[in-house]
């Protein structure tokens, strides 16, 4: 075993049937125990892991997993409370990049996915130290391990010699190794949050026996709300609450609890939260706030030791409105409506909004989760269980952090495919995007990033929990929108203007209608109406006509909503019309989709009852409406483009990478921008194109350079260099326009002049054609990976602050966005009449930026910058790199927090 796997912790992770063990290196003192283990088989297993069976088999298999660390050599074992029940190795022995792999599971735990989970998680370690293919001997009657290396997702090749098989397995995590983990990861998910969200039986541990205390609002509200299965309260100082039977420990109750409430104070949640695990509850709410470091450290060790799964602490509670069940488990004021909606919040206040909201909109929940301070269940746990439970079809969020940003993404990318989902993006101002927009890599916010979350993964992002609500009810009632051509209906002008206003400033369009139906509908329309678009009805129109008007839109090809904007008149007052009675008397859901707009209405949206059982919404202004249809568009176009894929890339040399960053930490250990010559070869191991340059220390050198890498106009441009210089131009360390060896040596010596000892050399470079100056960079963010920037460069970049950004790995869909996102993409497509840039030139360079940036975890801040395009080229002008000591993450890694 090699000394960095010895001192990486133990990690927790869900076995096919929600179980949790615990997944770590072999240590030494586990010699006794992995004999035993193995002295445990039956001769029937251990004649298939050794190819016979012997009194020394268990011995010399503990002897090596126990032995000493050495290289290539890796032991996990896998464990629940105290008990070996799996090991998986390999060993490369002589071997660079090929290692023998070995699988062993205790009897009577097959088939419950402990093996393939050791095996996953050897697969992620030897990736990251450079080996690229297992090999594993077995039996050909072993049907158990031939299966499990089957079902990997990994490409396998067989080779049978006789009774035994010799399995190769190459180690390339494509998407369908990355997919089989998801399934894999998703039904192990599901299983484990049966407890959480259908248990069997209850248990409230802190329910008073007077009004006021936490856990007695929760005990009435599952009580009140009807719950279906047992339900016990737990206080020494009651034999019955409300009605409830009390007893005085979790231990003492009559039955196991398969969920457990904790509405304790701080101080005895530990306690509470391990008794509760030694009697055998799977799962924990916990409402109490206020843990300190040591309270939560303990909390989290007993739900890992135990197995259970966690929901807060400080949290609201949870519901599920299956008329099975009819558990609503939180302390809010009254019972959420039961419908099709899941919601997932950190804050009390934000799940409250959310639960009245849904309810009044008819729209309802499916299950609710108030994650709190979300120790363990998050909000991919709570996008897997709406995937899987048949009733959700809407999924809204308001989640304040991400615990594993990239596995979310890759989850709600999956999901979003098959309902909405919705979440409010809190902090998003424009001066906050204008700050996160800056000439540097590094100036990227939190805010960009997870715009470029929401962006790649489908999610639609709103503002606000009332732009959320707004969203959702068009989503609930309407069908997408085809694209972003809205009709405008109204019964007076002044509401057309602020309608149209809204749905330009949304994004949406407002085409001009054609002859043949601007034709039918002056026809349809009393005189004087105004039938361009908006459509203006006119204040004395009737209940038939705006119907009829409405009807001949909706077949219209031309647009792809109508929006029809109401407001009250004397004139409809005096005749008794209704005009949204024509709206509500059509079917709710038609081809296209229709949203109403009344001036007059109270609340900010409510959905109207139509004739077929459906719904339409109607807002009270019509930003909301434009906004909601907006995102729908949005939603609409995600869904309609196939997903995308990440290219292959030619000419990279991974390995050499790697041991440049660690060569160049070994010598910096803390951080450091690189030199230019390091910065050169990094950049050459990803065949990210540069100009040609040439590193000088004197100026003899500065002329021989100049000489060779001169241009048909014989110019070159010199740039100093020093240990953790930035902005070279601001500093005046830039000198362009260099003809002449006597212009070369003016140039070097002002430098040596000015600069003095800190100087350590400059770089000589041919003076660049004329083009289109660009910036590409990587920022790698502590939580969400690395990010990639893209836009325009050199010294307007600041000014003009028009940076998009994605994060890694890039799919050729986001390459393609980045490029055509940015205000400056007119001119890269050849606004100006000089042509276009070379764009697979640059696809390929913000590719590989990609990709060096996924393959290196050290790479802090990458500024490529400026990025010279031109019909022909798209080359490097100037890079600056910056390393720091970090280990490699597998994000896609199966394991608990």
């Amino acid at each position: 075993m090699t000394r960095d796997v010895l001192d990486r912790p133990p990690v927790h992770a869900l076995l096919a049937d929600g179980t949790t063990v615990c997944l770590r290196a072999v240590r030494k003192e586990d010699h006794q125990r992995l004999r035993g283990f193995y002295e445990a088989m039956s001769p029937e297993n251990l004649r298939l892991r050794f190819f016979a069976v012997s009194r020394l088999s268990a011995a010399t298999a503990a002897d090596r997993a126990c032995a000493p660390a050495r290289p290539g050599y890796r032991a996990l074992l896998a464990e629940t409370q105290g008990r070996v029940i799996g090991l998986a190795e390999y060993d490369t022995a002589d071997e660079r990049d090929t290692a023998e792999i070995s699988v062993a599971v205790a009897d009577g735990l097959h088939h419950r996915g402990v093996g393939t989970l050791l095996v996953e998680h050897l697969v992620s370690a030897a990736r990251a130290n450079g080996i690229t293919t297992f090999t594993a001997d077995a039996l050909g009657e072993n049907h158990q391990v031939l299966r499990l290396f089957a079902d990997l997702g990994l490409r396998i090749t067989r080779h049978f010699d006789g009774p035994e098989v010799r399995c190769t397995i190459r180690l390339d995590l494509g998407d369908a190794y990355l997919s089989a983990v998801e399934q894999r990861g998703r039904t192990a998910d599901v299983a484990s949050l049966q407890p959480l969200f259908r248990p069997d039986a209850i248990a409230v541990v802190g329910a008073g026996r007077r009004p006021g205390s936490v856990g007695r609002a929760i005990l009435h509200q599952l009580k009140s709300g009807g719950f279906t299965r047992r339900l016990f309260a737990v206080n020494p100082a009651a034999t019955a609450i409300l009605g409830v039977p009390s007893h005085p420990s979790v231990s003492a109750l009559p039955r196991t609890p398969d969920l457990a409430v904790l509405a304790v104070p701080a101080g005895a949640v530990p306690a509470t939260a391990e008794e509760c695990g030694k009697a055998g509850v799977r799962a924990l709410l916990v409402v109490t706030a206020g843990l300190d470091a040591g309270q939560a450290r303990d909390l989290m060790a007993h739900c890992r030791t135990y197995g259970m799964r966690l929901v807060g602490p400080n949290c609201l509670g949870v519901c599920h409105t299956d008329p099975e069940l009819r558990m609503d488990a939180t302390f809010a004021a009254g019972h959420p409506r039961p419908g099709t909606a899941g919601v997932a919040v950190q804050s009390g206040g934000a799940g409250i909004a959310l639960l009245h909201g849904l309810s009044r909109l008819g729209i309802g929940v499916s299950s609710f989760a108030s994650l709190g301070d979300k120790y363990d269940v998050s909000g991919n746990d709570m996008l897997q269980w709406w995937e899987s439970d048949g009733r959700t079809d809407l999924a809204l969020l308001h989640l304040e952090s991400f615990g594993n940003p990239r596995a979310f993404s890759r989850t709600a990318r999956r999901v979003t495919r098959r309902m909405p989902v919705v979440t409010v993006d809190a902090g998003r101002t424009d001066a906050g995007r204008r700050a996160a927009a800056s000439h540097t890599a590094a100036a990227a916010t939190r805010t960009m990033t997870r715009q470029a979350l929401f962006t790649q993964a489908g999610i639609t992002a709103t503002r606000s929990i009332g732009e959320l609500l707004e969203t959702a009810a068009l989503l609930h009632a309407q069908p997408l929108p085809a694209g972003r051509r809205v009709a405008i209906v109204t019964n007076g002008g002044g509401a057309g203007v602020p309608a149209a206003d809204a749905c330009a400033e949304a994004g949406l369009t407002l085409p001009s209608l054609d002859a043949g139906p601007a034709d039918d509908l002056r026809d349809l329309l009393p005189d004087g109406a105004a039938v361009g678009n908006p459509v203006d009805a006119t204040a004395a129109v009737t209940e038939e006509q705006l119907g009829a008007c409405v009807d001949r839109l909706m077949a219209y090809g031309g647009v792809d909503a109508v929006l029809v904007a109401l407001v009250p008149t004397a004139v409809a007052a005096a005749t008794g019309e209704d005009l949204v009675r024509p709206l509500t008397a059509a079917p709710g859901r038609r081809p296209r989709p229709v949203a109403v707009v009344r001036m007059e209405q109270d609340v900010s949206v409510t959905l109207l009852p139509a004739a077929d059982g459906g719904t339409i919404p109607s807002y009270a202004e019509p930003r909301s409406a434009a906004r909601a249809l907006a995102h729908a568009a949005r939603r609409a176009a995600w869904l309609a483009r196939p997903a995308g894929t990440v290219p292959e890339l030619e000419g990279v040399d991974t390995r050499r990478a790697h041991e440049i960053a660690e060569t160049y930490l070994a010598a910096q250990p803390e951080s450091g921008r690189l030199d230019p010559r390091t910065c050169a070869e990094l950049l050459g191991c990803y065949g990210i194109p540069q100009v040609p340059w040439a590193w000088a220390e004197n100026e003899d050198d500065a002329v021989r350079a100049a000489r060779r890498l001169r241009g048909a106009d014989g110019r070159v441009v010199m740039k100093a260099h020093w240990p953790g210089l930035a902005h070279r131009t601001e500093k005046g360390a830039v000198r362009l326009d260099l003809r002449g060896d006597a212009r070369v040596r003016s140039a070097f010596r002002d430098f040596a002049a000015r600069f003095g000892d800190v100087l350590t050399g400059v770089v000589v470079q041919p003076l660049a054609p004329r083009g289109i100056e660009l910036f590409a960079g990587v920022v790698q963010d502590e939580v969400f990976g690395p990010l990639v920037l893209f836009g325009p460069g050199g010294t307007a970049a600041e000014i003009l602050a028009d940076h998009a950004a994605r994060l890694a790995p890039l799919t050729d869909h986001d390459v393609h966005d980045l490029i055509t996102s940015t205000r400056c993409a007119p001119l890269l497509f050849g606004a100006r009449g000089d042509g276009p840039v070379d764009l697979p030139g640059l696809e390929q360079l913000l590719l590989r930026l990609s990709r060096m940036a996924s393959d290196l975890p050290q790479l802090a801040e990458a500024d490529l910058d400026p990025v010279l395009a031109t019909p022909g080229a798209v080359t490097v002008l100037d890079a600056r790199l910056r390393l720091l000591p970090r280990r490699a993450h597998d994000p896609y890694l199966r394991r608990l927090r």
